[in-house]
């Protein structure tokens, strides 16, 4: 059974995700979900096995994106960002996409 975040740090998380890395989650559910021409992605929620997006695809419809954390299963709230950074340094290298750098 995966790690259950609280709701402090679910929320803390995902408005932190789509308000500020709008074009990150999109470049995730681009290099991670069934349609790299997808138009719009927010992040839904994440657990401690992996990280849940909504995209938007080309043609309007939406669909889930589920991706596992790259390195493994984790259960501290420190633990999420440095995921979602790799998820985003993944995608980037998938794409061609020159990674901004981290702070």
């Amino acid at each position: 059974m995966p790690h259950r975040f609280d709701d402090a740090a679910l929320a803390g998380v995902l408005g932190h995700m789509n308000a500020d890395h709008a074009d990150d989650n999109l470049l995730i559910v681009r290099a991670f979900g069934p349609d790299a021409s997808a138009s719009a992605a927010s992040m839904t929620g994440f657990d401690g096995d992996g990280g849940d997006w909504q995209a938007t695809l080309a043609d309007g419809t939406a669909t889930a994106v589920r991706v596992p954390w790259p390195g493994g299963s984790i259960s501290q709230r420190p633990e999420v960002r440095r995921e979602i950074v790799a998820l985003y340094d993944e995608a980037c290298r998938r794409l061609g996409v020159e990674p901004r750098p981290h702070a």
